[in-house]
């Protein structure tokens, strides 16, 4: 399996990759790894936030209205 992915930066990120490597005293490499990491975590959210609202849309009803008629 080939892990090898080439993908292309435009000169404005480079210039603010550079720039916050040195701000932060951090590898270019750590920095997009790290951004890669939250943009996955929020993605996965963003996801599963997707699917739980899909899976209440069973229903249009709200809490007090789905009750308001049931007798205990």
């Amino acid at each position: 399996m080939n892990n090898d992915i080439k993908f292309t930066l435009e000169s404005e990120s480079i210039e603010a990759l550079k720039v916050y490597s040195e701000l932060l005293k951090k590898d270019t490499s750590t920095i997009v790894k790290e951004a890669l990491q939250q943009y996955f975590e929020n993605a996965e959210k963003s996801l599963l936030e997707k699917r739980l609202a899909e899976e209440n849309s069973m229903t249009n009803l709200d809490f007090d209205e789905f009750w308001d008629e049931v007798e205990i």
